[in-house]
């Protein structure tokens, strides 16, 4: 151990962390970059009606393995091993794609569909094995900073979020088709085991304090104001993933550019915001820091209902970056703050909460998305006469992304008063 009770590989497994996050990310901008690809190959040509659900709901299966595998994982941490958590994940970045990659020869529609959303779900565990023991491992190695680093650490989401939206749009424009993207997430999930394997990982910091695994567990349950957060992270992710997972699907047809590139561009902006995190908060502390953040990502996500050129576009998203870019590692490092003895099964509650949200909310999107399109078009018998690729069909597809986005706009706007609230309680409280 180093003098600052750090353990003395602490440089290398923040960087193995950074990693695991970093292959996640990519994972997910591919999945979203990949997407209306997929929609295209695997659901257009027999159920084109349903198919921004079917689409949605498979990326959205992403968030089911995500949720399952924290919420088992994150109160295991310490004893199942955090190295053994990451391998697992490791290997998850693996199984997952190949298994996507399998889809669509399984057979007619129901094995191909069962396949893509098992891949997904697979996929999604690894991410859920990542988020459940990378940041209890860092809020116990950097203990006197935690919003910063936390929001370092986090930075790296959007930098795999730069490298996998690239991808898509070099790829694509290769000539090369959507199984190429979802192979090429395997390539860091074996690097991250091979690390990984080189390295011992330290304890928890609710462990190395003397608190026991049954007091971990019930320490939630003792305070009622714990259980705000979570009811805030399924709102904060709904405001920031999942609009991240349907810009693709929804707004390349109405801003004149691939929507994984307004991705791009949101990513790195949040790359570089979040290395400020740690000041601001101090400032303002962290639900000051929450609140503000609000108002552009209300605007942002309004205004992407409505833009109509890739100018348009790329302010409206700037708007919206500038909102969600602190607010995941945010809301965990406020869990770690105020509840410490919570340990990993806290922080892991937070994250599930946030995970559950993307799965429960962007089916709904796709719904959502489907009914305008419908309405638009005067019926489904109406749409399914409308020639692909038409000034017709386009106009049914930007009402359909206009509505579904002005939806997904309320979140922010709900999440201002409950800041708001918790931010006026808590001052002049010792919890900044």
């Amino acid at each position: 151990m180093t003098t600052t009770g750090r353990p003395a590989n602490h440089r290398a497994i923040f960087w193995i962390s950074v990693l695991a996050l970093f292959t996640a990310a990519v994972a997910n901008a591919i999945r979203n970059g990949a997407s209306e690809a997929m929609k295209l190959e695997l659901f257009d040509a027999t159920h084109a009606a349903q198919s921004g659900e079917l689409i949605a709901t498979a990326l959205g299966n992403a968030f089911l393995g995500f949720a399952i595998s924290l919420l088992v994982i994150s109160p295991l941490l310490d004893k199942i091993g955090a190295k053994r958590i990451v391998l697992f994940a490791a290997a998850c970045f693996v199984a997952g794609p190949a298994l996507i990659l399998f889809a669509p020869s399984a057979g007619g529609f129901d094995a191909v569909n069962t396949a893509l959303n098992a891949g997904m779900i697979l996929t999604g565990f690894g991410w859920g094995a990542t988020e459940g023991s990378i940041n209890a491992i860092t809020t116990t190695m950097y203990s006197e900073d935690k919003t910063g680093k936390l929001n370092v650490l986090h930075a790296w989401w959007p930098a795999g979020m730069i490298v996998g939206g690239l991808l898509c749009v070099v790829l694509f424009g290769a000539g090369l088709g959507w199984r190429a993207l979802i192979a090429l997430i395997m390539v860091p999930g074996v690097i991250l085991a091979l690390w990984t394997m080189r390295h011992d990982f330290p304890q928890t910091e609710s462990t190395t304090s003397g608190i026991s695994f049954g007091e971990m567990m019930v320490e939630p349950f003792k305070h009622l104001g714990f259980w705000i957060f979570p009811a805030i992270m399924f709102l904060t992710a709904s405001t920031e993933l999942a609009p991240g997972a349907w810009v693709q699907v929804a707004l390349t047809e109405t801003v004149g550019m691939q929507g994984v590139l307004l991705n791009v561009y949101v990513a790195a902006i949040m790359f570089a915001m979040r290395h400020f995190a740690g000041p601001l908060e101090h400032k303002f502390s962290d639900m000051g820091l929450l609140w503000m953040s609000t108002v552009p990502a209300a605007l942002g996500l309004y205004l992407l209902s409505t833009a109509n050129s890739p100018f348009t576009g790329l302010l409206a998203a700037t708007l919206w970056a500038f909102g969600v870019c602190f607010m995941w590692p945010t809301m965990l490092a406020a869990i770690a703050r105020r509840y410490p003895r919570s340990g990993s099964w806290g922080i892991g509650i937070v994250n599930f909460s946030g995970a559950l949200a993307i799965y429960l909310v962007l089916p709904e999107i796709g719904k959502i998305y489907d009914n305008a399109k419908i309405a638009k078009a005067g019926g489904q018998a109406a749409f399914e006469s409308i020639a692909a690729g038409s000034p017709q069909m386009h106009e049914v597809l930007v009402a359909a992304a206009e509505t579904s986005f002005q939806t997904i706009a309320i979140i922010p706007v709900v999440l201002f008063v409950i800041f708001g609230l918790v931010w006026f309680f808590e001052r002049g409280k010792n919890t900044k």
